[in-house]
């Protein structure tokens, strides 16, 4: 018991650390390496960056990192000129994306995959001097939000975040609708978070038909292939999935109707976590 005490106290003391440079209304505006003077004065004054506002840069370099084996190259390009505004919100106020010439990746996309990644409450616009995909964007918002927050996402989560938002996007081409596309993996991570252990690809299969059946969808073999290998990801990840869903802001008042499809399938891993979460608020109650 002591040993659990001490533990929980050190993830206490840790969060509080990583949260404690940040607070609602600070903002970072990151900018792709490769904009001209005047393309960085032209998205600046379309952001309305306050003034003071942190600015960081993301290279092309960068963005390869991440996208490199999802995209091919001449897709992913050779210049870094997407730029993305973060403002930390409210607790609770979830993840909310506008978009100006993004031609690829909904806003519904890039929350999702933001919320795969772990971040919270922030108010995100992302724009770029020309039309261009999107894909790029997401690895410059992650970095401003490290930045800003002092939390480090880990890489894999990273990772999974961008495969999320490149197979969304691709699925979105193919069914002819990204916002579907986008509810669709919302739905499915609703799903996930409703399952007591992991399920099998075959168990993938059949819930990932289920919901697109729900949804009046028509998958492909292909597709539902690559669903089950983001999925087997995601489910992978360390992630309080009922928290994360609510940070959807372009299906907040849905996630609760999803995670209630099916009432009887209680998540034993939510049950631990609500247990967690119990022990924590009595040891805060010890030191009031």
């Amino acid at each position: 018991m002591r040993k659990l005490f001490l533990a929980l106290l050190l993830f206490l003391l840790t969060t509080a650390t990583a949260y404690a440079d940040a607070a609602p209304g600070d903002t970072i505006v990151t900018y792709g390496y490769n904009l001209t003077p005047a393309q960085k004065e032209q998205i600046k004054g379309r952001f309305g960056a306050p003034s003071g506002a942190q600015e960081i840069t993301v290279t092309n370099q960068e963005e390869h990192k991440y996208l490199d084996g999802l995209l091919s190259k001449s897709v992913i390009g050779t210049r870094a000129l997407s730029s993305a505004m973060i403002q930390i919100a409210e607790q609770g106020n979830g993840i909310n994306v506008q978009t100006n010439n993004i031609t690829w990746v909904s806003k519904a996309m890039y929350e999702n995959a933001l919320a795969t990644a772990g971040v919270k409450d922030a108010t995100v616009k992302i724009d770029a001097p020309s039309p261009v995909s999107g894909t790029a964007a997401l690895t410059g918002i992650m970095k401003a939000y490290e930045t800003m927050t002092g939390t480090k996402i880990d890489e894999n989560q990273k990772k999974v975040a961008n495969e999320e938002m490149v197979t969304t996007a691709k699925i979105g081409d193919q069914i002819g609708d990204k916002e579907k596309a986008a509810e669709l993996l919302t739905r499915l991570k609703a799903e996930l978070a409703k399952q007591t252990g992991n399920m099998s690809d075959d168990q993938l299969r059949e819930m990932i038909r289920n919901v697109a059946n729900q949804m009046g969808l028509q998958l492909s073999d292909s597709e539902i292939e690559s669903l089950v290998s983001i999925l087997r990801k995601i489910q992978n990840l360390n992630i309080d999935w009922n928290k994360t869903l609510d940070q959807i802001s372009s299906y907040k008042g849905q996630v609760q109707d999803f995670l209630n499809n099916n009432p009887e399938a209680k998540s034993l891993v939510q049950e631990i976590l609500q247990f967690l979460k119990n022990l924590i608020d009595q040891i805060l109650a010890w030191f009031k």
